[in-house]
């Protein structure tokens, strides 16, 4: 077949085009995606030969934003070229790993590397969806083993409130769901979205609507694999022997069981319990058979320990911890722990404790972004902080990571509806989410936590959200089961991890990833109505320690205050170089933020410091008019006469003429600088000139040196 065979189809009215163009030729699959103007290009390499002494499958995924693909060149003056991957990048790697890494071979311990370049950006077209299918069609043409294809498909919902394929950037500002979708043909095996309180009913339809478009992407690529006809690497897996098995079995006996489903001991107790029975398997295996492999023991003992669990809960509807399959566990909830913190809470679901953290600061706290699509700032933001403490172990302190960033990402989009307008509540706001201690879904916990803390801190959210993790468990004859709140080993030997978090009228977001090829629309729609279930019963303990946003910012949190000017005047403000808005903050302590369209948001340490702000903004952007009396300050004095300041910023012109009449020939004669006179506006003329006269009260006699006035004198 020629290199550059395009392969094409339309979805939902958008132009999805695949190459193989040729270009990274040494790398083992490539793939180009194009829809309208937007380009990526998606390779794939393996290692040559397996790692050693690890038993994990050591893939990973790349997200490269070029600037140049967008045009742009990186705002920084002393760095040009692109740096660390943005949070945007990270999300969008993440999206590729989650549906890919399902479909890899079980013991393949070949490194795999994929990356995804976006050569070409539109700003209407996102690339991440691309990349996912990019990514599909590079492992599919590539010699490395996979057992795809899969297709990723984006679904909004439009004003008319129906559902679009591939919105565009316009498109989804406008939406009231966004919902990326994988999967293979009959399995969805990945879901990211965030929605604005969707009910359930609504969303699974969204899914399937979204999976039925996906079979036109699979009709693409199995024209493509059947063009290329791909060889696959036969590689070594790690799985081991039978001796192995056998040696196993015969050695943990019904001590795993004992270790796993005994409710009455705790996480800790069960995990030295499971340590206890490691540490004497590779003591018999030293002792007694050498020619074992202890690598090969241990994966034996972590197959027979899934196998137990899923056989336990399919089998007998039993949980480790001894829950019904519905049952959530204890969930408790604190608010107002941390006395100087503008909101705080502590949400507690068996061994998972999230506290939250709220900070409120002025807009000009926003985080400002920058990625390949341009800069843009974010006035609400939510991080995730996962210690090594929270889960019994040492660690290194570094900056977030990959689970961090989406974690965070996931919390802060399920929160995001909820968040009040910038002109009904100006502030800029952070929670943290430190996660004390975890055992399954400190991300929703998060959600939790982050709720709570913006009711204890006044934010006047439009009601609670709650989130919860849901599970499922599957064998190879059909048989299914869903399980409400996971915790430790149903998180980690189970085959799903469904993350929904809402309010009590809808859903606001939703991640699912699979350890097994997929799950089908009935076992979604299960896990969503169990979610639901559970979600009303968390915030019905949440609304007993608060349902409502405390009706006063804490003490310590800043004062905002909001005033609206002529845009004309917004320089009167600023002054020039900034010196007269430097001196306002200066000498009140506020901070000034100006929209172009002439809205300043005074953020004070208090109220005084922002009323008083707020005082000298008005007197500087006021009309002033002629026949208006002021007792101003002479601040300057010429040879034809002396210049007076009648409010901050604004001046006007005693000239020698006006004050004839008192038979002095200069008003130097009368003023000097620093004093207090009262003076009229005679007039402004149509330069803006303001004309001043000294009122009939100042006589040369009366000549006035002290400050008598009311007016405070603020030095620019």
């Amino acid at each position: 077949m020629s290199d550059n065979k395009i392969y094409r189809a339309n979805i939902g009215g958008k132009d999805i085009t695949i190459t193989l163009p040729g270009l990274a030729e040494q790398a083992h699959g490539e793939a180009m995606v194009r829809c309208g103007d937007t380009i990526i290009l998606v390779t794939a390499v393996m290692g040559k030969t397996p790692r050693e002494g690890i038993d994990f499958f050591p893939l990973t995924v790349e997200f490269e934003e070029k600037l140049y693909a967008a045009g742009r060149i990186k705002g920084s003056r002393f760095m040009k070229r692109e740096g660390r991957a943005s949070d945007e990048a990270v999300l969008s790697a993440r999206l590729i790993d989650r549906t890919i890494r399902p479909l890899f071979p079980q013991f393949m311990r070949n490194d795999v590397q994929v990356v995804t370049t976006a050569l070409s950006y539109d700003y209407e077209n996102d690339p991440d969806v691309l990349a996912i299918i990019g990514a599909s069609v590079a492992l599919s043409v590539s010699n490395i083993p996979w057992n795809g294809p899969i297709a990723g498909i984006r679904v909004g919902k439009n004003t008319a409130g129906e559902w679009v394929l591939f919105p565009t950037t316009t498109e989804r500002a406008e939406s009231s769901a966004d919902l990326i979708i994988a999967g293979t043909k009959d399995r969805v095996n990945m879901l990211e979205g965030g929605l604005n309180e969707v009910p359930e009913n609504d969303v699974v339809a969204a899914i399937a609507y979204g999976q039925k478009a996906m079979q036109e992407i699979f009709a693409l690529q199995e024209q493509i694999i059947k063009d290329v006809k791909p060889t696959k690497t036969e590689v070594i897996l790690s799985a081991p022997n039978q001796k192995t098995k056998e040696f196993v079995l015969s050695f943990i006996g019904s001590n795993l069981e004992k270790a796993m489903f005994d409710s009455g001991l705790s996480k800790t107790e069960k995990a030295e319990k499971l340590l206890a029975l490691k540490g004497n398997l590779i003591k018999k295996i030293k002792e007694e058979a050498t020619e074992i492999n202890i690598q090969g023991a241990l994966a034996v003992l972590e197959e027979e320990t899934d196998k137990l669990v899923h056989e336990k809960i399919l089998n007998e509807n039993k949980r480790p911890d001894g829950r019904a399959l519905d049952e959530l566990r204890g969930v408790s909830a604190q608010i107002a722990l941390l006395p100087r913190v503008h909101g705080s809470a502590l949400f507690t679901r068996g061994n998972t404790k999230s506290l939250g953290a709220l900070t409120l600061g002025a807009p000009g706290d926003e985080q400002t972004v920058e990625t390949m699509e341009g800069e843009r700032t974010k006035r609400f933001m939510l991080h995730y902080n996962f210690p090594p403490f929270s889960v019994g172990e040492t660690g290194f302190f570094r900056g977030p990571g990959r689970r961090e960033i989406g974690h965070g990402a996931l919390a802060e989009k399920a929160l995001m509806p909820l968040i009040p307008s910038k002109e009904n509540f100006p502030y800029t706001i952070r929670l943290v989410s430190e996660i004390l201690s975890s055992n399954g879904s400190s991300s929703m916990a998060s959600v939790c936590s982050g709720s709570l803390a913006l009711l204890d801190g006044g934010v006047p959210i439009k009601k609670s959200a709650a989130g919860i993790a849901m599970g499922l468990m599957t064998n190879d004859k059909g048989a299914w089961k869903v399980l409400t709140d996971i915790q430790g080993p149903e998180d980690h030997y189970g085959d799903m991890d469904f993350k929904v978090a809402g309010t009590r009228d809808g859903v606001t977001a939703v991640q699912m990833d699979v350890k097994i090829d997929g799950a089908t629309i009935e076992m979604l729609e299960k896990a969503f109505a169990q979610a639901r279930e559970a979600r009303l019963q968390i915030l019905d303990v949440m609304d007993s320690a608060i349902s409502s946003p405390r009706e006063t910012l804490s003490e310590f949190a800043p004062r905002i205050l909001t005033h609206t000017i002529n845009p004309d005047k917004i320089r009167d403000v600023i002054g020039p170089g900034g010196k007269i808005i430097n001196a306002i903050t200066l000498q009140t302590g506020a901070q000034i933020d100006i929209e172009q369209t002439g809205v300043i948001f005074i953020t004070g340490k208090d109220a005084a410091s922002a009323e008083k702000a707020l005082a000298w903004i008005k007197d500087l952007t006021r009309e002033l008019a002629a026949g208006e009396k002021f007792e101003g300050t002479v601040t300057r004095i010429f040879p034809f006469g002396v210049m007076v300041e009648l409010i901050p910023g604004q001046e006007g012109l005693v000239h020698n003429s006006k004050v004839a009449r008192w038979g002095v020939r200069n008003a130097e004669d009368l003023m000097k600088t620093g004093d207090r006179v009262p003076v009229e506006i005679e007039e402004i003329d149509n330069q803006g000139r303001i004309n001043l006269i000294p009122q009939d009260t100042f006589m040369p006699e009366k000549k006035i040196t002290g400050d008598y006035s009311s007016f405070e004198r603020y030095t620019i």
